[in-house]
């Protein structure tokens, strides 16, 4: 299957459609005046789709199991066609589109299999999914017309000891964001400098900034100390996010002192120094991060 642990849990809702059509009005009356003789179609073939939306990864070998939390089976009668509409929601990493699909299917397989003894021309129709809402492709903010500033807070990596991985992917996340990169630095970890770059870059216009390293518990780490005496307004549930995603991954995450704030219209965002720590970190707030430009520009963004 394909792997969705970088994903996270969001309200996901799907709504797909089935078309049965019958060959005789006797037909509907059956159905209808509960006179098929093998049951009430109605209630069999809701039950069928209820079951099939939680039986669907059991199926589908790519699809991941998932907790359905809603399904809704909806039937409207129109001439000779029934439309079956099946609707389910969960609050998970990927969307249930494929579930909703597979219980309408079923709910008219099921309708087919009780009703062929009346009717020997019925047909399914047209199973196609109508809607579909949640997770990253619900978030139109964008990037375009952002710029940023990449900073990479480390001793060892400034020395030439190291080589900077973190910094580069944020870049990485940030152009695929169409963010546009004004400047990339590396400097060691000292307050004055750090708040100098800080500076440099709010005076300069830069809309983002965003530093790597400096946010754990070492007696050098000190972007924490070095950025919020600057800020004007910090945003704390940024902080949270990153946290959250990361102690869904490792306990460690709950030693990070990542922070995020805006500097005038500058927002500024300090996020761990390792490689799988800026990864996540950046998995875990964008695009939805890019909304606060909305917010700023007054929803002209």
């Amino acid at each position: 299957m394909v792997n969705i642990t970088h994903k996270n849990n969001t309200l996901r809702k799907a709504m797909a459609e089935a078309v049965l059509s019958v060959s005789s009005q006797e037909t509907i009356d059956a159905i209808v005046n509960n006179s098929v003789p093998k049951g009430n179609v109605f209630e069999m073939s809701k039950t069928a789709g209820l079951f099939a939306a939680k039986k669907t990864s059991d199926v589908i070998p790519d699809c991941h199991p998932i907790p359905i939390e809603y399904t809704s089976i909806q039937f409207e009668i129109r001439d000779l066609e029934i439309y079956i509409t099946s609707e389910i929601h969960t609050i998970y990493k990927t969307g249930v589109e494929v579930e909703a699909m597979h219980s309408a299917s079923v709910v008219a397989l099921t309708m087919y299999d009780m009703l062929k003894p009346i009717d020997k021309n019925i047909e399914i129709r047209n199973i196609r999914l109508i809607e579909k809402k949640g997770g990253k492709s619900d978030l139109k903010d964008s990037g375009v017309g952002i710029n940023a500033s990449v900073i990479v807070c480390s001793d060892s990596i400034f020395a030439g000891k190291k080589e900077d991985k973190a910094g580069k992917a944020i870049i990485s996340a940030l152009e695929k964001n169409l963010v546009s990169i004004d400047d990339y630095i590396i400097i060691p970890d000292e307050i004055v400098e750090i708040q100098s770059k800080i500076n440099f870059y709010v005076q300069n216009g830069i809309s983002l900034v965003m530093i790597t390293g400096g946010t754990g518990l070492s007696k050098r780490d000190v972007t924490p100390e070095a950025v919020r005496p600057l800020m004007d307004r910090e945003i704390p549930g940024v902080a949270e996010a990153i946290r959250n995603y990361g102690q869904l991954r490792t306990p460690y995450s709950m030693l990070s002192r990542s922070i995020a704030g805006m500097i005038g219209e500058t927002l500024v965002i300090a996020l761990p120094g390792s490689t799988k720590g800026a990864e996540e970190s950046m998995d875990a707030i964008f695009p939805g991060i890019l909304h606060i430009y909305k917010i700023i520009n007054g929803g002209k963004h």
